[in-house]
């Protein structure tokens, strides 16, 4: 069935639909990683994104029942050059079509994303439609009208507090929706962890006598959670605290920086990131569409890592609190693996205090 994406600035592409059929409005953004789309699919950082994957061949070794990082895909709509009919993997339970039409996630392929890239990075990331329907400027505006974002977290985090794993050091998760990857590679190194909703009280969180806390990533705008920042101002001052993307610019805020939107954000596998401390450079996956603003930064807080394609934060920590964070993703899956060592420095981080 023909359908058509029709953007925010009036322009529209057309192509051919799969997945579950049906009108769907999102933010449109692009990812530059060459393998991964089922780890992109169930992000919970993508929630309420179209998202345009700008290599071009997508679904080609399948989907299978391991590699997700939460319970369900969480995109509003898939966009494609080429769909693979006949994926060859010895781990493919089920193809990419069948997989977004179970979900209710419309796809399009057969569209120009070379050129649909190009458009979001020189305009920015902007509102789109998936459509098979012919749609009036009235209604378009409706369509544009009813989307936003704001509640984002709300729809992807934990229901209840829940506690997983056992070790020495006891880690309470604050969870924005978080990769299921993040939690496997804190029990990996032998951690327990009891797992929040977003806006648990501090001093609900406090009872627990956990060791430190993480932040987790997730979507949307971190000034959209006033609440949760405050409470992160409370707990910086009682133990450490260490985060991941969402979770690093909130730590930002709590101490009194500033966060904006991106143009048109890191969305990827492949962005080289220098740490300052050592001098090494590594490669990482990166996800997110909000930075902390460099010159809005306290005397306390120091820049531990930069993006090297346009000098971004992508990590920060304070001179004298056990505060620390990076906005990239080392738990990257599936990969790149080189920044695995974050996590022993947030473990570290706690193991020093405890």
């Amino acid at each position: 069935m023909k359908g058509k994406i029709i953007l925010e600035n009036g322009m529209t592409f057309e192509g051919e639909c799969f997945g579950k059929i049906s009108d769907t409005v999102g933010e449109v953004v692009f990812n530059t990683g060459m393998t991964g789309y089922q780890e992109i699919l169930t992000d919970p950082s993508y929630f309420g994104q179209i998202v345009t994957m700008t290599y071009p061949l997508i679904g080609n070794y399948g989907i299978n029942l391991d590699d997700s990082q939460s319970n369900t895909p969480k995109v509003k709509g898939f966009i494609v050059r080429e769909k693979c009919r006949e994926p060859n993997n010895f781990r493919c339970e089920i193809d990419l079509d069948s997989y977004l039409e179970q979900n209710n996630i419309m796809g399009i392929e057969g569209v120009d994303t070379r050129q649909l890239t190009k458009i979001i990075r020189d305009s920015g990331t902007m509102k789109c439609i998936l459509t098979t329907n012919e749609i009036s400027k009235e209604n378009l505006s409706m369509y544009f009208d009813s989307f936003n974002n704001v509640n984002a977290v709300e729809k992807v985090t934990a229901r209840e507090i829940s506690e997983i794993g056992s070790g020495d050091i006891h880690i309470g998760v604050l969870d924005f929706g978080i990769k299921d990857n993040i939690i496997k590679s804190f029990l990996n190194k032998g951690c327990k962890l009891t797992i929040f909703p977003a806006k648990t009280k501090a001093l609900e969180i406090l009872k627990y006598n956990v060791d430190g806390i993480f932040l987790s990533n997730g979507p949307g705008d971190p000034l959209d959670l006033p609440d949760v920042i405050e409470n992160v101002e409370i707990l910086i001052n009682k133990m450490p605290v260490s985060g991941i993307c969402l979770g690093l610019q909130i730590i930002a805020l709590a101490l009194g920086a500033k966060t904006t939107k991106m143009k048109f954000g890191h969305r990827g596998c492949n962005h080289p990131v220098k740490n300052l401390i050592t001098g090494k450079v590594t490669i990482t996956s990166q996800n997110h569409g909000y930075m902390i603003k460099s010159d809005s930064l306290t005397a306390d807080t120091v820049i531990t890592h930069i993006n090297i394609n346009d000098g971004t934060i992508e990590g920060i920590k304070h001179k004298c609190l056990p505060v620390m964070g990076v906005q990239y993703h080392p738990e990257a899956c599936p990969g790149p693996h080189d920044s695995n060592y974050i996590f022993d420095d947030f473990i570290n981080l706690y193991k020093g205090v405890k």
